[in-house]
């Protein structure tokens, strides 16, 4: 388990140090996590040790919620001074993204093979 915890930090460390260096709009977390599935695509598949502690860590997924929960409650005054403009960003990009996603749905729904027969029954 301390193996397979340090490769995960590692290719944390790894991913921040890379958009550290190279500026990259992208958190460090989101490269490593990257760096992990191309390590994993290359090992062809996920070691059993990996999968247990990645598991374990599922398990207590909302134990790492706290930190964000504090984060709120310590920033709470500036979050009420700015509830309009952040409800009218969650509220946007919400519809937007229902709106995009209804679009691409319809392209390509049109495109599918079904819809060109007519038959509207789903193929497993």
């Amino acid at each position: 388990m301390l193996g397979t915890l340090t490769l995960l930090l590692s290719c944390q460390l790894a991913g921040e140090l890379t958009a550290r260096l190279l500026h990259l709009p992208v958190p460090g977390p989101v490269l490593g996590m990257v760096l992990l599935f191309v390590g994993l695509l290359v090992r062809g598949g996920v070691p059993e040790p990996l999968q247990e502690t990645a598991g374990g860590i599922l398990r207590h997924l909302s134990l790492l919620f706290v930190p964000a929960g504090v984060g709120v409650m310590a920033h709470l005054n500036r979050l009420e001074a700015e509830a309009l403009p952040i409800a009218a960003a969650l509220l946007g990009s919400t519809l937007i993204g229902v709106a995009l996603t209804a679009w691409v749905m319809s392209i390509l729904s049109r495109r599918s093979p079904d819809a060109e027969s007519g038959n509207g029954e789903d193929v497993p």
